[in-house]
């Protein structure tokens, strides 16, 4: 159980900064114009499930450093993550897309996140119903990716 505590500590304290510099980015936009529309819970729900995928992404982080086991090699697997943001419909339509690589994008848990976001935010680029796939991707991928990373970070300890 302490393996897991240990784990779970550092998921914490990278949540406490994740939270953190969430509220600067909003201050800033703040700051600089920008307002969300959706009323106090549509914010609270976004900003909530912005840090959802945040931690589901954690543990998958979490997991490939574990599997990487060399300082050297984390920085090579944390690149490995970047095409999730790319190709994701943060940055661009999946209609601009060829065919295929809009189905990828469409299918992408960040792309369900950014579109419930946005909805929820009652910024223009919304579409409605994206708020249950924004919940069930990082649900799905904490089920798979937690005890990966605790069974493996275990296994270290042999």
């Amino acid at each position: 159980m302490a393996d897991g505590a240990v784990l779970v500590g550092r998921a914490v304290a990278d949540m406490l900064q994740s939270a953190a510099g969430l509220l600067v980015m909003v201050g800033v936009g703040y700051a600089m114009g920008w307002s969300a529309r959706g009323g106090p819970a549509a914010f609270a729900g976004a900003l909530g499930l912005l840090l959802l995928l945040r931690f589901a992404m954690l543990w998958i982080g979490i997991h490939l450093a574990l599997v990487a086991r060399k300082p050297e090699l984390v920085q090579a697997v944390q690149i490995l993550v970047w095409p999730v943001g790319f190709l994701s419909n943060a940055f661009a339509s999946p209609e601009s897309m060829p065919g295929w690589l809009g189905t990828a994008v469409e299918w992408n848990p960040m792309s369900a996140t950014a579109t419930a976001v946005r909805e929820l935010f009652g910024n223009p680029g919304g579409e409605p119903g994206w708020v249950t796939a924004a919940v069930l991707w990082p649900l799905a991928l904490l089920a798979v990716f937690f005890p990966l990373a605790v069974r493996r970070f275990r296994r270290l300890g042999r």
